[in-house]
């Protein structure tokens, strides 16, 4: 029998854990390992426990959810963290992905597309609630050119890929591991890479993937 996802879940309505918690181990492929309702409880737990993904509601009491998410983060860099919320608000979308999110789902979304997005961060891509990515690109083909063509042909390979990979959550030395190159190499790809698009930030490379159609499930 594969091995199941285990999942921590952090979310201090009880109402609504609870009815997280029914859907995800009626899941054959996943199990809800513990869960908390509140944001310095999720990082407790998720360092104790090393579970492999994070339900993290961005709302909570003691430690909001994305300075959870990056304390988690700077101590277990592995764990993948899906944010649930109601915001839809732009700004809470760029800072999560900043922190390193691996995706973000809208608590008014269908529960099938949490399920869906607990399967497409496990198998290492990101997920963006589908009602959410026009406000993920905002205006940024407009400000940049038309980076689906002229603007990718500029990359070599070797930062097209590099690119993707700090797109999917993975940091310098994890992308100089993958593709056995030192975290200078990584560092200089990436650097030439965001010249020759005329982007400046983490963000602006997630925006360019889904532009690309790298984070689309495989």
């Amino acid at each position: 029998m594969a091995k199941k996802l285990r999942i921590l879940l952090a979310e201090d309505h009880k109402t609504v854990r609870t009815g997280i918690r029914l859907l995800v181990d009626a899941q054959a492929d996943m199990e809800v390992i513990d869960e908390v309702d509140d944001g310095e409880a999720a990082v407790t737990q998720a360092v104790k426990l090393e579970p492999d993904i994070v339900i993290m509601d961005i709302s909570m009491p003691h430690l909001n959810g994305l300075k959870a998410t990056k304390r988690i983060l700077s101590k277990k860099p592995d764990i993948k963290i899906l944010t649930l919320t109601r915001h839809t608000d732009d700004g809470y979308l760029q800072q999560l992905i900043g922190a390193g999110v691996s995706g973000y789902v809208l608590k008014q979304s269908a529960p099938s597309e949490l399920i869906n997005a607990i399967r497409i961060i496990a198998s290492g891509n990101a997920y963006v609630d589908p009602t959410l990515t026009s406000k993920v690109m905002g205006g940024y083909a407009m400000r940049t050119g038309s980076l689906r063509g002229e603007g990718s042909q500029q990359l070599t390979d070797r930062e097209s890929e590099v690119l993707r990979l700090i797109a999917l959550g993975y940091s310098n030395k994890e992308i100089g591991v993958n593709l056995n190159l030192s975290v200078k190499t990584v560092e200089a790809h990436k650097a030439n890479a965001m010249r020759k698009l005329g982007i400046s930030s983490r963000i602006d490379i997630v925006r360019f993937a889904i532009l690309q159609n790298w984070l689309q499930d495989e």
